[in-house]
């Protein structure tokens, strides 16, 4: 069998996120002591493999989100930050034009001197009015985290790739042990074409 104390160690490494780190076999005799062994090994690769892909999937939707999500806080932020400066340095009016929905703009008349709060969508159709300063702060932290949880995405996605990669690596090199094994055996007497074929169909359905 397999050295335990490395696959489990192996399988306790895991990046920042959490994410389990892939085995890596480097030799395949450390790992399956016997035929026998091959066809749950190859098994364990795939389900694993499938766990890697469905994180990946997860992952690149979050990342899409965030990416949506990221211009609308800055754009929101960048106005409330325009807001403060033109309350600060002047009182005249400000002409603009605010979204009713996605093609139909109001114009509007606003004195920023006498602005002291903006009205923020929260999400769930949910609106908050806060302070200026508040809301700059606020909008601040959201930028950041988002940009930050986006950052991570990114990395997650280059580490879950190198672990299928792994994982595609490891399942070659178990099935090309399995056939010099056969070849062993088949040379000694011990095994036939029927073995070699069963073999084959595993790896397929891996």
């Amino acid at each position: 069998m397999a050295d335990t104390k490395t696959v489990s160690s192996q399988h306790t490494q895991t990046n920042p996120r959490g994410i389990p780190v892939a085995p890596f076999i480097d030799d395949v005799s450390d790992y399956v002591s016997s035929r026998a062994e091959v066809e749950s090994t190859l098994r364990s690769f795939q389900e694993m493999i499938s766990k890697y892909q469905f994180m990946e999937l997860n992952t690149q939707r979050r990342g899409a989100g965030l990416r949506e999500k990221i211009p609308d806080i800055k754009k929101t932020l960048e106005m409330v930050r325009f807001l403060k400066l033109r309350r600060e340095n002047t009182s005249s009016e400000l002409t603009t034009h605010f979204e009713l929905n996605d093609t139909l703009y109001a114009r509007a008349s606003i004195y920023p001197a006498d602005t002291e709060e903006v009205y923020l969508w929260l999400g769930a159709n949910v609106m908050l009015a806060y302070p200026i300063d508040e809301a700059e702060t606020m909008l601040q932290e959201k930028l950041s985290a988002a940009e930050s949880s986006l950052a991570n995405c990114e990395e997650d996605l280059e580490f879950l790739r190198e672990q299928i990669t792994t994982l595609e690596v490891a399942t070659a090199r178990v099935y090309n042990w399995d056939v010099v094994q056969r070849r062993k055996e088949k040379a000694e007497g011990k095994g036939g074409d029927e073995d070699e074929g069963n073999a084959a169909k595993g790896l397929a359905q891996a």
